[in-house]
């Protein structure tokens, strides 16, 4: 397994003083995921929490959606059959970057052609191959528009706090985003790292469906940076009926929202935040200028 951070040197200037010293920055290395031993993704991720990840990426992807559709999750030699990975050492020793899903007998192996068997990078997903029908046509958990769960507009103002103060490894580093999976009353459920926003919104989904616990139904999703598709996609496939994030969603991820029924909230700093879609779950707070203008 390879390590979440490594060391660097570093030239600092401050204040006009230049100091030569080691610095901490966060890992980056390629991961292949394979589908019954056939090569299916390349992600940049942050090792760790490797099989989460596999089978995150895979729910995400409607491919599965209960710990009992996957026969067995391991590591691969480090070889792919298109040559070594990138940045990653030849010889076919086990590098721990290549993850091979065995689904269980039964379940449908998706045709992986050329325009599943994609390279994905750390900041966009699946970059255009998504659509607003498929992931309606894909999830297995349609009611989203049904969950009856409420969230006070006072506590999603607190969640990005509490989510940051969760970050361990970024407090070493200054380089990671993060997702974290709260309770309707503010408890987190789990917190997870990494160079990739979908990546750790992945590992988070990943570790639901193998503790037997999707949809999470009754939760809410906080992701660093912004509400891409991709994002508000994994949540929709998850069951997950609230994302928020830090930063602005993209115009796709709101008509998803719209067109789903989950909730997506944006730009949350402080007690401010903008809610695209979905607001009839959001408790406003009260007061004579608290109510939205017809």
């Amino acid at each position: 397994m390879g390590r979440v951070t490594e060391r660097r040197r570093v030239v600092r200037i401050r204040g006009g003083a230049v100091v030569m010293r080691p610095d901490t920055l966060v890992a980056e290395e390629p991961l292949e995921i394979r589908l019954n031993g056939k090569p299916l993704a390349i992600t940049m991720r942050t090792p760790g929490d490797d099989f989460a990840l596999a089978v995150g990426f895979l729910a995400s992807e409607g491919v599965i959606a209960h710990a009992s559709d996957v026969r067995a999750v391991t590591y691969c030699e480090g070889a792919t059959d298109r040559g070594p990975l990138p940045a990653v050492a030849g010889g076919g020793s086990n590098t721990y970057n290549v993850v091979n899903v065995q689904l269980a007998p039964g379940v449908p192996v998706p045709d992986i052609t050329l325009e599943r068997n994609v390279y994905t990078t750390s900041s966009c997903g699946l970059c255009g191959k998504a659509s607003l029908d498929a992931v309606r046509t894909a999830t297995r958990f349609p009611g989203l528009a049904d969950d009856p769960v409420r969230v006070r507009a006072e506590l999603l103002a607190e969640l990005p706090d509490r989510l940051r103060a969760a970050q361990k490894v970024f407090d070493r580093t200054g380089g990671l985003h993060a997702a974290g999976l709260f309770t309707i009353g503010g408890e987190l459920l789990d917190v997870r790292e990494d160079v990739g926003r979908h990546n750790a919104v992945d590992k988070i989904v990943g570790r639901a469906l193998q503790a037997g616990r999707l949809p999470l139904a009754g939760a809410v999703l906080l992701v660093s940076g912004r509400a891409s598709f991709e994002l508000a996609q994994k949540a929709v496939m998850a069951g997950i009926p609230v994302l928020a994030a830090v930063s602005a969603p993209s115009s796709l991820a709101v008509d998803l929202a719209v067109e789903s029924g989950l909730t997506l909230v944006g730009f949350l700093r402080g007690r401010d935040m903008n809610v695209y879609a979905g607001e009839e779950r959001v408790i406003l707070p009260s007061g004579p200028a608290s109510r939205p203008k017809a």
